[in-house]
């Protein structure tokens, strides 16, 4: 029986610390976007969106108004759009359906922490908190501004991390028997697992901050971004291990 070697966490998933006592709260979603797809050949109608890319300015498209309703579209119309938009992406970006773009638009209210996780595909990070891990040297850390409306006063500036789809799981934490991505539109359709494990073969080695590229709801980043952030007192989100195997 062949073994397998499975490393100690060095990376970890990021997410909301509800135990902070936080009440900030944040009602909004990016400006433009992708439409989700039809596709003729699984018969799936589907949209993800966890891929956004914040600082992509999409006002020199022609044809703006396609990409500011959510709606499904035949795949030659979603394929037409993709292209419109692939040449603003940044380098290593990659389009999905439902995939947005500009800033997040819409109200907060409420005590922020000095990271803030919305929902779990999303992280924002106050200027300040930015420029202390930026000082740090952590790599791959571009904050984009939002356009949120506060209701109180004394409101603090909320930056969006754009963070590029980079790793994959491992195959040993999918189902043995699953079903090949769509050669035509690529969905997959295999729930996140409950258990991840990351394929150590496909992880980037100079960033410290990305998303996974088939569970892009997914935010990863390394050990030395969880020291950083603890020795700094920072707070708002909470780190949970993820195990590495090579294939």
């Amino acid at each position: 029986m062949k073994q397998t070697k499975r490393s100690l966490a060095s990376y970890f998933r990021i997410d909301e610390d509800r135990n902070e006592g936080h009440t900030g709260h944040v009602d909004g979603s990016h400006r433009w976007k992708l439409p989700g797809i039809i596709c003729p050949a699984c018969k799936a109608i589907w949209s993800s969106g966890s891929k956004a890319y914040p600082s992509v300015d999409l006002t020199p498209v022609a044809s703006l108004a396609d990409f500011e309703q959510a709606r499904p579209e035949p795949v030659d119309e979603y394929e037409r759009l993709c292209e419109l938009v692939r040449p603003l992406l940044p380098q290593g970006g990659m389009l999905e359906p439902g995939a947005r773009f500009g800033p997040i638009m819409g109200k907060a209210q409420g005590r922020f922490g000095q990271l803030v996780s919305p929902v779990p595909w999303v992280l924002l990070i106050q200027r300040d908190a930015l420029e202390k891990l930026q000082t740090e040297g952590l790599r791959g850390l571009k904050g984009c501004r939002t356009d949120l409306r506060f209701r109180q006063r004394a409101s603090p500036e909320l930056l969006e991390l754009e963070i590029l789809p980079v790793g994959r799981v491992h195959l040993d934490c999918l189902p043995p028997h699953h079903e090949p991505p769509c050669p035509r539109c690529g969905r997959h359709g295999i729930p996140r697992p409950r258990e991840l494990l990351l394929d150590a073969s496909t992880l980037p080695s100079h960033l410290d901050l990305f998303r996974l590229e088939d569970y892009s709801s997914v935010i990863v980043c390394t050990q030395l971004f969880v020291d950083t952030y603890e020795r700094l007192g920072l707070d708002g989100v909470v780190f949970h291990p993820l195990p590495t195997q090579m294939p």
